[in-house]
């Protein structure tokens, strides 16, 4: 089972969290002026990584709170979590272990 490091209550179990999906997703507008096709691409098209990937969390069954963090998509390795408010940090690559 995946740890999840919660920046508010500490070390907890993947149980706890909810995954949000992809982060730092910028919304197109102005609204009056955004197509069919921006609003699609905005909607549905996510990044599909083999390695890196930033997420939002949402834990769940803790505090309620919402984070981002940095999870490997082969080893399942956390490398940073941080807040929403902050910009994504730059995570180093590492060897995949298969």
């Amino acid at each position: 089972m995946l740890k999840i490091d919660c920046p508010f209550c500490g070390p907890r179990d993947e149980a706890e969290f909810r995954c949000g999906g992809e982060s730092h997703i910028q919304r197109p507008g102005p609204h009056d002026a955004v197509s069919d096709a921006q609003w699609a691409d905005y909607l549905y098209m996510r990044q599909n990584p083999l390695g890196w990937h930033f997420e939002r969390w949402l834990h769940a069954a803790g505090c309620r709170q919402w984070f981002n963090l940095a999870r490997h998509t082969v080893t399942h390795e956390v490398r940073v979590v941080y807040a929403m408010t902050a910009p994504k940090p730059q995570v180093e690559a590492t060897e995949v272990r298969s």
